[in-house]
């Protein structure tokens, strides 16, 4: 399997439940799990975004750690990708403006707690690796070339 087997994978997975877990943790080493509406980006390949208010927790925890793990799977789990890299809290408009088109649609939740529209950050999670299962077929493959 390659880094773009994966990215396929990805798409697949984000266009039919547009939703994944992050997990981070705090300075004191405790995870945290929540659910994110995260996207990939046409010409982005090795990254994912999502976006976030600086006000919410995980800011301070990515300060502190950035390294994080997503859980993407299909609604009926035959097929689950987790990635793991590091995370960028990015202030950039035109980088937040690619984000917000492509997840847009998919955030009703995180409008009504977001806060002011002006101070959203991008998480950008620089894969490191990644791992493809199929727990029906007993398939499971792991790509650290990215």
């Amino acid at each position: 399997m390659t880094r773009q087997d994966i990215v396929n994978a990805l798409e697949l997975i984000l266009n039919e439940a547009h939703t994944a877990v992050l997990a981070t943790s705090d300075a004191e080493c405790r995870p945290h799990l929540r659910w994110m509406t995260p996207a990939l980006i046409p010409g982005r390949s090795r990254a994912i975004y999502a976006v976030t208010s600086p006000g919410f927790g995980k800011i301070a925890q990515l300060a502190a750690r950035p390294e994080v793990e997503w859980l993407f799977q299909t609604p009926l789990l035959d097929t689950v990708v987790m990635a793991r890299g590091k995370i960028n809290v990015l202030d950039n408009p035109s980088i937040l403006s690619e984000v917000l088109e492509s997840l847009g649609p998919y955030m009703h939740s995180f409008w009504r707690l977001k806060g002011d529209e002006r101070e959203l950050r991008v998480l950008e999670t620089v894969i490191q690796e990644a791992v493809y299962y199929k727990p029906m077929k007993g398939l499971k493959d792991t790509v650290t070339d990215w």
